[in-house]
Formats: structure tokens, sequence, C-alpha cells
């Protein structure tokens, strides 16, 4: 045992270190050495090996591949097939589902239901021997991030072409040469015809199948329509990625990004005006949740299908926190400091509730942690960050104005106040709802940290 955890510990070692020399700060070494456990090397030195297809997309180098993932091929495998190809061979659009649960085992914060190793080892081999009993399979590779030095590649199973097609879609292309020399691919299994089974077996919530991941192996697990419901499979996503982008010189973010001319703006807690406002959404990037920001500049984590938008952007030329208070303590525009924009960003203020990080979904990262990191980044690199009160005067801002105001952060002639630079009893009572919660959830705040 202590062999198989020096060998893993070297494995991460070896990934932080030939990161890029981009800094996360010494809190790095602390996250994610445990992390890399789950696919072992000898798949990818098989598969490092070319893999030939013919004419009609069928594989005839990825048995040995797969069979060390637990999948031994029947018949035939599917590679990497494009849009065209997979619709020859039955993929259609599938109705989306949203809602829909799924389990996490793994040190993951909050998100998620939580379930045993015993139960995702079952699940994944009930998973398993599914796929290996079917005569077809399909594989797609891509990756979470589009940019090659700090992304994390994911390989898709699937035992259906649509299955395949839905998740491919959201992720960046790579090559299956990039999938065989990583040292730590995700791996997504989908079973899209099993339906409840495998749920009912172990007491789980599986009306339409029955969604499992595990951090500490990189495996994504899809029973029945799971695999439809595309932000819940982007959820998982990013909880497995995140570790391994990180130990690559990437900051995971939950934010979103806004090209404003040569300019990028980095965007937090927006979903709620999502829903209401188009015009915002045909502003961003991409309106999915997800950023990785490296030395490299700034790129989503997933493709949003608009080919005329960048994959990668320059650092952001300002961060903007979008809160919600309706109570009049907040003014509608605060320009924050390195430690104030750290403060706020940890609390995730929402009209009451607090999400830290801003992030609604699970997470193997200690959301202090990725603070300080923030913290890092904007003051050794001057970047102004703001606060805006989206409820301001106790409605929300509409629409136009909003993006006017998002917009109006890059001018240097911007007229702006300072959060809790009134007195009086409404910002006492929101300062004492911020140092309550924040007191409860994590042991001790740094001094620069403030409100």
């Amino acid at each position: 045992m202590r062999t198989a955890l020096k060998n893993q510990l070297s494995r991460a070692a070896a990934i932080s270190t030939a990161s890029s020399s981009f800094n996360l700060s010494g809190d790095r070494s602390i996250l994610f050495s445990r992390f890399y456990g789950g696919s072992e090397p000898l798949a990818e030195k098989v598969e490092a090996v070319a893999t030939p297809r013919d004419a009609s997309g069928v594989s005839y180098g990825m048995g040995r591949a797969l069979a060390v993932r637990g999948v031994v091929v029947k018949d035939k495998v599917y590679h990497n097939l494009k849009f065209t190809e997979l619709q020859n061979l039955g993929a259609s659009t599938v109705e989306h589902l949203c809602g829909l649960p799924f389990h996490v085992r793994g040190n993951a914060v909050g998100g998620a239901p939580e379930i045993s190793k015993a139960q995702f080892k079952k699940i994944l081999n009930h998973v398993t021997s599914h796929l290996s009993s079917m005569s077809s399979l399909f594989v797609q590779d891509g990756a979470v991030g589009s940019f090659s030095k700090c992304d994390a590649k994911v390989r898709v199973i699937s035992d259906s072409s649509s299955a395949a097609l839905s998740v491919a879609n959201i992720l960046w292309t790579t090559s299956s040469r990039a999938i065989s020399h990583d040292s730590c691919p995700v791996t997504v299994y989908i079973a899209s015809s099993i339906r409840s089974s495998v749920g009912d077996t172990l007491g789980l919530e599986a009306s339409h199948g029955c969604a499992a991941v595990d951090i500490e192996s990189s495996s994504l697990i899809l029973c029945g329509r799971t695999f439809s419901d595309t932000n819940a499979v982007k959820k998982a996503l990013g909880a497995l990625t995140a570790p391994i982008i990180s130990a690559r010189g990437g900051i995971p973010l939950c934010g979103r990004l806004l090209v404003a001319g040569d300019s990028v703006i980095l965007l937090f807690g927006l979903d709620d005006i999502l829903e209401r406002c188009s015009d915002l959404c045909e502003a961003l990037l991409s309106s999915d949740a997800g950023v990785v920001w490296s030395s490299h500049g700034i790129a989503p984590f997933f493709q949003s299908g608009a080919l005329a938008r960048p994959s990668l952007l320059k650092k952001p030329a300002c961060i903007i926190f979008a809160t919600s208070d309706s109570t009049g303590a907040l003014p509608l525009l605060s320009k924050l400091s390195p430690g104030q924009a750290a403060f706020h960003f940890l609390a995730g203020y929402q009209d009451g509730k607090f999400l830290p990080v801003y992030d609604k979904g699970p997470s193997p990262i200690d959301p202090l942690v990725l603070a300080k990191v923030l913290y890092s980044q904007l003051k050794d690199n001057g970047i102004p960050s703001f606060l805006i009160n989206i409820s301001h005067g106790g409605k929300h801002i509409p629409c136009g104005e909003l993006i006017k105001l998002v917009k109006s952060t890059l001018s240097s002639g911007l007229s702006e106040s300072k959060p809790g630079a009134t007195s009086g009893s409404k910002v006492r009572d929101l300062k004492g709802k911020y140092k309550s919660f924040l007191s409860g959830k994590f042991q001790e705040l740094p001094k620069e940290f403030s409100f």
C-alpha cells in the first residue's frame, strides 16, 4: 500500500512540475495530490500505437485500451466519428432533460448527494458489463478547456451514437494521441439502454436513469437518459476536471466571459439574470458558468458552438461580481480592492443566501483556497474588480442598463462607491450576515479579506 501511495503522489507531483509556470500560490500543493489514481499508464502506452480506422470509422486498436477501463469489445468500436458519420449510424437529437440528480463520491464540497465507494463500484461493474455485451461501442475524445497546456482530456465510451454525440458536442476537440499520452484522462461511461435498474438496486432516485461521479478515479457514469441533462453533465465534468486543470497551471472558476471590443470581462453570479436577459446571453462568449484562467489567457470550459468566437482570450481587463441586495445596504456599483474582491467572491451573497465562489455544483476545491488564489492574481496583475448590485432599489436592473453598466467598468473615468462606505443599520446588518456565515464555514480568513 505504501508503494502504491508513493507512486500516486509521484504521478501527481510530475503533473504539477510539468505544468506551466503560472503560480497558483503555495496552496496548490495541498489541493489535489490525491486525485490521480484512477487511470493506469498501461492504457495510455497501449493506445499510443496508431489506431487505424476503416472507411466506416471502426477502430482496430481500441480493444486493449478499453479493456483497461473494464470494457471488453464484443464486436466493433467506432472512434471519433464526425457529426454526419454519427447521424448515419442512427444518432439523433434527443429531448433535453433538466434537474436530474447525480451522486458524487470523493472529496467534493456541496452540490450533490454522496455515494459510497462500494456503491460506485457496483454501478461501474454493472455498466462496464453492459457495455461489454454491446455489439457496437462509440468512443469520442475531447477536452474541458480549450488550451492544451492546462486542459483536462476526456474519453467518452457509449452504447449509443446519440448519447456519444450529445456529450461530445460540449467538449473541445482533441486528438486520440493527446488522450493516449495524457497522465490522468477523465472517463465517461454511458449506458443509455440501462434504465432505472442500477439506481433501484442501490436505492437511488432513478426515474430517468442514474448518474454518478467518482472524483478520485476521474470517472463519470451516465445511465438511461441522464446524458441528455446537459447542465448536470457539465457540472459533473467541471467537478472531475477541476483538480486536473489546477495541477496543470489553470484556475477553474465558475464565471462567464464577456468580450467588449479588445477587452475581456470576467463575470460571476448571473444565473437568475440570464433567464430573462437574452441580450446579455448574446454578449457572452458562452452562457455556461465555467472558465479556465492561466498564464496563457482565459477560456471557457466547454465549447458553445459559436465558431466565430475565440476559444482562448487574453487575461481579463476587469472582474465583476453580481450580487443581489434589495435592502439598500449596497450601492449600485462598487469598486473593490483585491481583498474585498476575494471576500465577496468567497461569500457569493444573493439576497440573504450565500453561494461560496458562486459555484452551485460539487467541487473538490476548498472555496477559501480558491479565493486566496484569486486574491493573488488580482493583486499581482493589478486587475480592477467591481461589485454590481443587480437588485438596487429593491428591483432588478433592466437588462440593457446592466449591459451598459458592465461595459462601463472599462472606463477610466467611472464614478463608483465602496461597499459599506456608508454607515447605518442596513450596512451593519449585512456585514453581520457576512461575518456570521463566513466565520461559521471557514476557520480563519486572511487579514486582507474585508467587506
